[in-house]
């Protein structure tokens, strides 16, 4: 493994198969993806409500306000530098300035510059939901100044290098065969494992707090239906065109959704005698999650098959974390997306079709190799350069300011001690 990794960083190539962005051609196509952007961008404040419920009502305006924070950093972030570094070129490491500002993507009125920022926006919604979803692992302890401020560095630091290298052309794609149609790796492992080293950077809460029961199951619920709806977006966007590839995205993940919450029911009701709303909606977003790289690319019964392991999968490895007394990842953001993620990767290079991906790869069921070959490779790499970079951010970061509310700001909880606004006037 680590000499497979060594060949990556020196380029020598092995097996390579180039993820190529093709824009779309027709106005049917930019529509499409048009509508795809705001559907991934309706997760954000989806989300905002799916963590919110989970936590004390104490903190319900906090995690809004950094919901809100997250779009308005990794959109600001995006359009300076982030997409041009992540898509400007096809260099190892990272892009180029040509589209500094969104340079070159405002002024034609040809309909490939029209596309090109299409995709443009679509990605941006991408990373705003990526930044979000981080949050949740270090929610009611850490200050929002300084959750802004991790988001600046993160962005630029993690996401858009580890977006360049799946999806821009960078040293993993162009010296491995990696698919990811819509995020397993640059969305799902990244945020999870950055979610796991925020939440080891800045330490656990409160035991008090910790064992807080939820105080809003029907915000949890909306958000993560929401969230469900948002993810026709988030794959069935991902082909870029407006044709039978959506189309089967979006089935595929609806399969997968179900998949997902079955097992999840069924591990809740075998190991606890019950089945409850949170766990259900839950257990559909692991089944999302882990479908999400290859949802253009399988059949239904590798579909149903990725989200139920991914539900089962996902419910013991949030058990078991919540065990874990000096980890705190208070919203399950590794648990939930960072295993899902994983295994969604790992599947790809399973379940993909030939006759359904890119190139003609074949996933390990079909007899192809390659492909289960760079999506460990990849994986692990991600893995392990997203924890190191993160955790290394936070911990810079804090020399220079305050990054956790004290004692009493976080038994009062953030909506009054940090914003001074309640989320509920009783």
């Amino acid at each position: 493994m680590i000499l497979i990794v060594i060949i990556a960083l020196l380029g020598i190539p092995y097996c390579k198969v180039t993820n190529v962005t093709v824009a779309p051609g027709s106005s049917g196509d930019f529509v499409w993806l048009m509508v795809s952007s705001a559907l991934v961008f309706m997760m954000v404040p989806a989300l905002a409500f799916f963590y919110g419920g989970m936590l004390r009502k104490q903190n319900m305006t906090s995690i809004m306000s950094q919901v809100l924070g997250a779009i308005v950093i990794m959109t600001l972030v995006w359009t300076v530098c982030g997409f041009t570094l992540a898509f400007g070129s096809d260099g190892p490491v990272i892009g180029s300035l040509d589209h500094f500002m969104f340079n070159g993507l405002l002024s034609g009125e040809s309909p490939g510059s029209s596309a090109s920022l299409s995709f443009a926006v679509f990605q941006m919604m991408f990373a705003v939901i990526t930044g979000a979803i981080i949050i949740g692992a270090c929610a009611e302890r850490v200050r929002f100044v300084a959750i802004m401020w991790i988001l600046v560095f993160w962005s630029v630091f993690v996401y858009v290098p580890v977006a360049h290298w799946i999806w821009g052309g960078g040293f993993l794609s162009s010296n491995f065969t990696v698919l990811d149609f819509a995020g397993g790796i640059v969305i799902h492992i990244l945020a999870g494992v950055s979610g796991l080293a925020l939440a080891m950077a800045v330490g656990p809460r409160k035991d008090s707090i910790r064992k807080a029961r939820p105080h809003n199951i029907p915000f949890v619920f909306l958000g993560g239906v929401f969230l469900w709806v948002g993810w026709f977006g988030f794959n069935g966007g991902s082909g870029l065109y407006a044709d039978g590839m959506a189309l089967r995205a979006i089935f595929v993940s609806h399969l997968a959704g179900a998949g997902g919450a079955a097992a999840w029911m069924a591990c809740q009701y075998l190991t606890t005698g019950r089945v409850n709303t949170m766990g259900i909606v839950t257990g559909a977003i692991a089944g999302l999650g882990s479908i999400t790289p290859m949802a253009g690319y399988v059949e239904a019964p590798a579909a149903m098959i990725v989200g139920i392991v991914g539900g089962i999968l996902c419910y013991f490895a949030i058990g078991f974390m919540r065990s874990r007394k000096n980890i705190d990842d208070a919203l399950d953001v590794f648990g939930l997306h960072g295993i899902s993620g994983i295994w969604g990767s790992i599947a790809t290079g399973i379940f993909v079709s030939g006759a359904l991906s890119p190139g003609g790869v074949e996933g390990l069921v079909y007899g192809g190799t390659d492909l289960i070959i760079g999506q460990i490779v990849s994986s692990v790499f991600v893995t392990a350069y997203v924890f190191a970079v993160t955790y290394a951010i936070v911990y810079v970061l804090s020399r220079f300011i305050k990054v956790r509310i004290s004692e009493d700001q976080e038994t009062i909880g953030q909506d009054l001690s940090e914003h001074g606004e309640a989320a509920y006037n009783l």
